[in-house]
């Protein structure tokens, strides 16, 4: 996924964690809120091993200021994204023990205009280290982009986005409620690591689900449900050009949560006429943060790993489909669809072949892919493989880069297929920086083809002299 998030405003300097435990103060006059039943006091889990740093159970009747701060921007601000962050109690509101963050379509100019909710906790439940619990329900639609996040106290510290780090502990795109994702952002250059969790049925808008990171010196690990979705620990910062900072930089210093729902933007694409917007809420019903008693901050960057190739020099891990395999795991071959993509893969006589009942909205919405390729700064890289299609038809082919930034060492190229099998051989040269985490792609979706298409012989080789 092309996941980007551009934050580009100098944050405040740092203060001290706020130990706080002051129940939401009365008052704001949005009608929501005012509709509030009694709330019981919700008595915050202890967590074996931590100790509770601070939480908010939302039992007030409105945002908890001691905890949060509205964070109001102009649209555009960040991602191209359309909504106005404001202040208002009609955006950001408390309601039956939950915390709402609600996105609002009005116009403005004779044009479409849109009002959402922000809240940050900077500068006043900042910490370094622990691990943070969220309980939280998405709302559902096109161009509605909810997510749960965290970014540091002083983002000078190490320099702007990217080079300060940041945490992204959820975020979900309003069009495909089933799938969530957990990232973090580092560099520079521009570098990221992410997760995914795809629900096998019911969607991350019809009920609350909890999400979770633990975030330790040398380590990072993130849960959906308890349900580990990524672990990371080979990161890093720079300035381009110069020396890294001391591992484990960025990630050693103070951060704070940050909630918001955003409208449109570069990666979910705007809202259409189907976005319901009576019904575009962010509802959460807990933050809970903890900490161990200590953390060992004396942690060393794991040495980089890079894979070996075959006997005959191909680095692709069963590149002839001799072997049948789950293609829903992280081994070899792996079988993605995304922003309603439809469709299935399977291996039989040495050959992959992938069916499509919709081709989706993006290019990657169906997609074949194997990873963890080899990609050395002054090396040559030749890619070959055998395709057709039942019917003519296009599919995209590149070398992508899915922890730095996704830029392309081979760009996407589009294939015409036909019904006969042709060999196709690509050649290109890294100029970028040494990373063991290439990934060959086969995008399938967007071009409005649904013919079944047929992959064999996928080698991958250094041919550098």
């Amino acid at each position: 996924m092309r996941l980007r998030k551009c934050m580009c405003i100098a944050l405040a300097a740092v203060m001290t964690v706020s130990m706080v435990t002051a129940c939401g103060k009365t008052g704001g006059n949005s009608t929501e809120a005012s509709t509030n039943e009694t709330v019981e006091k919700t008595e915050t889990p202890e967590l074996e091993g931590y100790n509770l740093l601070w939480s908010d159970e939302f039992d007030g009747d409105s945002m908890d200021e001691s905890k949060w701060d509205y964070d109001p921007h102009e649209p555009g601000w960040t991602n191209n994204e359309l909504q106005e962050y404001t202040t208002s109690t009609d955006n950001v509101f408390v309601r039956d023990g939950k915390m709402v963050l609600k996105a609002i379509k009005t116009e403005k100019d004779g044009k479409d205009y849109y009002t959402s909710g922000k809240i940050k906790g900077q500068n006043k439940t900042d910490f370094t280290y622990g691990k943070v619990v969220v309980s939280a329900k998405v709302p559902e639609g096109k161009g509605l982009w909810p997510a749960i996040w965290m970014m540091p106290q002083d983002e000078q510290h190490y320099g702007q986005w990217p080079k300060c780090g940041e945490i992204d502990i959820m975020e979900v795109l309003g069009d495909d409620t089933k799938t969530s994702y957990s990232t973090i952002h580092y560099g520079e250059p521009h570098a990221e690591q992410q997760g995914t969790r795809v629900l096998d049925s019911g969607s991350y808008s019809e009920d609350f689900h909890e999400y979770s990171v633990e975030w330790e010196p040398g380590e990072m690990r993130f849960y959906t449900d308890d349900e580990l979705v990524l672990t990371v620990n080979d990161w890093f910062t720079a300035v381009q050009g110069e020396d890294e900072k001391p591992y484990p930089a960025p990630f050693d210093q103070p951060f704070f949560v940050q909630m918001n729902l955003a409208v449109g933007g570069d990666w979910p694409g705007n809202p259409d006429d189907s976005t319901d917007f009576d019904k575009a809420e962010f509802e959460i019903d807990y933050v809970r943060v903890y900490q161990k008693d200590e953390y060992d901050t004396n942690v060393s960057k794991p040495e980089v790993q890079y894979r070996e190739p075959l006997e005959d020099g191909n680095y692709i891990f069963n590149g002839d489909f001799s072997e049948a395999e789950d293609l829903t795991d992280d081994v070899n071959w792996k079988f993605l669809l995304f922003n309603g993509g439809e469709g299935e893969a399977s291996i039989a006589d040495n050959t992959m072949t992938i069916t499509s009942e919709n081709d989706g909205t993006e290019e990657y919405s169906v997609q074949l892919v194997q990873p963890e390729l080899p990609v050395i700064k002054g090396h040559t890289y030749r890619v070959t493989f055998d395709a057709k299609a039942d019917e003519a038809r296009d599919i995209v082919v590149c070398v992508s880069a899915p922890t730095a930034g996704w830029i392309r060492y081979l760009q996407d190229t589009t294939l015409d297929l036909t019904t006969e099998y042709q060999t196709f051989t690509f050649e290109f040269t890294s100029d970028e920086k040494d990373d063991n985490n290439g990934r060959l792609e086969f995008n399938m979706g967007h071009h409005g083809y649904t013919s079944t298409v047929h992959i064999q012989n996928v080698r991958y080789e250094d041919i550098t002299e």
